[in-house]
């Protein structure tokens, strides 16, 4: 697994070199073989890392690694872009689950983060965060967002939307039975989501709210 975990790392982090790496095997087991197949194929492969080489690493630290924590000790913005946004470099001290500290890093392009998801959430500078990890090799890392108080503040936030909105169109029209039927329904929603557990202030407030509503005086 250590192995295997430097290796990912390497793809991972390295997106240029590994670029070259797997070229240059591809063209040396193709004149071993005598064949094109090889050439062709780690080129495609080669092309696949650069976009996906943090994902692939994400998924293999999240089944087989070790749970720790993190900080990120520094944030740091470098004059490269990504979508028109600007790429950040952060250094990281892991704690390890045996209490050891480890310093690594990784920026905004190479950062593993699990779940897979269209976005790069990093978490704030600072904040200490959940992470997975192989023994051995802990410079490798992976983010677990949806264990880490800043990944559970963002899924609570995109929960409280359905809730938000049912209340708008509640509050324009409290006599419509529909946007009543419709608020009572995103509350409950909301109060049995086991992902707001933590949300206790609002949960409260929905169940006040659900009281009045489904038991009017």
């Amino acid at each position: 697994m250590k192995i295997l975990s430097m290796l990912f790392y390497f793809f991972a982090h390295h997106g240029a070199w590994s670029f070259l790496v797997l070229l240059l095997f591809g063209m040396g087991m193709s004149v071993w073989r005598n064949s094109l197949f090889y050439v062709i194929f780690c080129f495609i492969l080669a092309i696949a890392n650069v976009f996906t080489g943090q994902f692939v690493n994400a998924v293999f630290l999240a089944h087989y690694g070790e749970t720790g924590s993190a900080v990120i000790t520094m944030a740091e913005e470098t004059s490269s872009t990504l979508n028109e946004s600007p790429i950040w470099d952060y250094d990281v001290v892991v704690k390890t689950a045996d209490g050891r500290d480890v310093v690594t890093d990784f920026s905004t392009t190479s950062a593993s983060i699990y779940p897979i998801r269209n976005e790069i959430l990093i978490p704030p500078k600072g904040e200490r965060f959940v992470v997975k990890y192989i023994k051995g090799f802990e410079q490798n890392i992976a983010i677990m967002a949806d264990e880490s108080p800043y990944g559970i503040k963002k899924i609570i936030y995109e929960n409280l939307k359905p809730l938000e909105k049912a209340r708008g169109m509640y509050n324009a029209s409290p006599n419509n039975k529909s946007f009543r039927q419709e608020y009572i329904n995103a509350l409950r929603e909301y109060i049995q989501n086991p992902e707001n557990a933590g949300d206790t202030l609002n949960i409260n407030a929905s169940k006040a709210i659900l009281k009045d509503l489904t038991n009017p005086s």
